[in-house]
């Protein structure tokens, strides 16, 4: 059920798809649906950040998120004010005390990330120190019930393809769903969300439809989410990044099917994986994810 969710895509706003003409492998003319995407200049205290591409909905968490996920806010940070100008795509972040994202800046390296994807020096220190709930689970009811549920919501996914999604859960419910034309912006966005509304992410897990990376695992560390699960498969450095900090990394779940290469013994085998059926074909054939 849809209305499970507290927040998810739109598929119907007008201004994150439009109608494009084309021809098909048959040189027959077709139109369809395609993904819009725009630049979003994030400003700290008055200080220019970064130019991010997104398709535009949500730029108060997207932009909040961001600057958590790069340790240019802590979480014990108050933001007096966060301002967006659509007329000249730019969202402004205002904090209580001054920011040291200058230096910061200085630290940045580029990760696999689509797009803008980066990671600073310190935001391995913090990945060193963090601790995740030993005693969270994932019980195998609760991912075939998640997969299904965001599977079958109206997304930019299904409408237009070209897009990544990333869905906050709890148990088997779907509850904040974010999409982006950058794996790393829905994420952030999500991030945003927990800040704003006093979210813990202990109880939680992360479900996204990109590939299980480094920056995917130490961005779910960051938000201390210990259960992170994709439709996607994974690279060697994510698996032994969760590893390290106890994330259970579950990849490949389509359908009645998944992988778990890493915090394993958090999985509750409790559905038997013959009753459920396979991934439905407009799932595996819809690009861009």
């Amino acid at each position: 059920m849809t209305d499970e969710f507290l927040v998810r895509p739109n598929p119907d706003d007008p201004r994150l798809t439009r109608k494009v003409k084309g021809v098909d492998h048959a040189g027959r003319p077709i139109t369809t649906s395609v993904t819009v995407e725009r630049p979003l200049t994030l400003f700290l205290n008055g200080r220019e950040i970064v130019t991010m591409m997104t398709i535009g909905d949500y730029p108060e968490y997207l932009a909040i998120g961001y600057l958590l996920n790069q340790n240019m806010l802590l979480p014990d940070d108050e933001i007096t004010r966060v301002d967006y100008e659509p007329d000249i795509d730019t969202v402004v972040v205002r904090t209580a005390r001054e920011t040291d994202f200058e230096d910061k800046l200085k630290k940045k390296t580029l990760t696999s990330g689509c797009a803008q994807g980066t990671i600073f020096g310190d935001v391995m220190e913090k990945f060193e120190t963090a601790t995740l709930p030993a005693n969270a689970m994932l019980r195998t009811s609760w991912l075939y019930g998640l997969v299904k549920k965001i599977n079958t919501a109206p997304s930019l996914y299904l409408e237009a393809g070209a897009i990544h999604g990333c869905v906050l859960c709890r148990e088997d419910r779907p509850l904040v769903y974010m999409e982006d034309v950058g794996r790393h912006n829905a994420v952030d966005k999500i991030a945003g969300y927990m800040y704003r509304h006093d979210m813990d992410g202990g109880d939680k897990i992360f479900y996204t439809t990109g590939r299980l990376t480094s920056e995917m695992v130490i961005k779910t560390v960051q938000m201390g989410i210990p259960i992170l699960v994709s439709r996607s498969g994974f690279t060697a450095w994510g698996v032994d990044l969760a590893k390290k900090a106890g994330v259970t990394l579950v990849g490949r779940a389509r359908g009645k099917r998944f992988v778990a290469l890493a915090g394993q013994d958090r999985i509750v085998y409790d559905a038997d994986p013959r009753g459920k059926g396979e991934e439905p074909v407009r799932l595996r054939r819809k690009g861009g994810a």
